[in-house]
């Protein structure tokens, strides 16, 4: 990256914001290849130092590219070229680690908070129980080759899916909690995807800017009777993932 950068020279009397033209030589470095995804750049102060501007200039700079998601920052280690963007197919039987492997990529799951919780208005309807019936609140943050990719708030009815709670302690994989309780299979009912800015923790959790939207979905999973057994809230890191939508069924 510092041959590119080296061949810039800031015009300062173009009437184009440093800032702007800052950006665009960066931009232009990742795109030539000076640097390869999750590869760091140069930091603030070697920035500051080789275009001879302060460093909020460079931050300003830094912003408009993580906004655009191009990089991404992460306090106190600095900036990364982003990674590709991962294809996230939503069909009848989307399954997290297989369309994580499907693309040549490790899947992983944490699971941030599990417990039973009363049924909120959505869940309840969504799981046709009454409000405030209890319900396996499961938190999961979905991750490939080590870097996150979505975070999973689902929802079991219980009494039906106690064990799910003991199978998610040792294990974090959705399914197998599901096939823990008698259900070997599942499929999507329906889905529903909209977008908005990331609260803080879900921005801490996704790495990315709280500037930068997540993708939202909505999920019903029921079984092969047509009897729900899992309705997921999910916000997906938009710098890292696309959404594709297939037929479901």
């Amino acid at each position: 990256m510092t041959m590119v950068l080296d061949r810039i020279v800031l015009d300062r009397e173009c009437g184009v914001a440093l800032w702007r033209q800052i950006a665009g030589a960066l931009e232009s470095a990742i795109v030539q290849g000076a640097h390869a995804p999750e590869e760091r750049l140069p930091s603030e102060g070697s920035l500051s130092t080789r275009f001879g501007v302060n460093r909020h200039t460079i931050r300003r700079a830094l912003d408009e590219l993580e906004l655009r998601g191009l990089i991404r920052t992460e306090q106190g280690r600095g900036s990364f070229v982003a990674s590709e963007v991962l294809d996230y197919p939503l069909h009848g039987r989307t399954r997290f680690s297989e369309t994580m492997r499907a693309q040549g990529r490790e899947p992983a799951g944490v699971i941030l908070r599990l417990g039973p919780v009363p049924a909120e208005a959505v869940v309840a309807e969504a799981l046709d129980i009454r409000r405030n019936r209890p319900v396996l609140r499961a938190e999961r943050l979905g991750l490939a080759d080590g870097r996150p990719v979505v975070i999973g708030v689902h929802h079991f009815p219980l009494p039906r899916f106690a064990a799910a709670e003991a199978a998610l302690r040792t294990n974090a994989s959705i399914t197998a909690a599901l096939a823990a309780c008698g259900v070997r299979d599942y499929c999507r009912a329906r889905t529903r995807i909209t977008a908005r800015l990331p609260n803080a923790e879900e921005a801490h959790r996704l790495q990315q800017a709280r500037g930068r939207p997540v993708l939202v979905s909505e999920a019903l999973n029921c079984d092969p009777e047509g009897r729900p057994v899992d309705f997921t809230l999910a916000c997906y890191a938009a710098g890292r993932v696309q959404v594709l939508v297939e037929g479901e069924g």
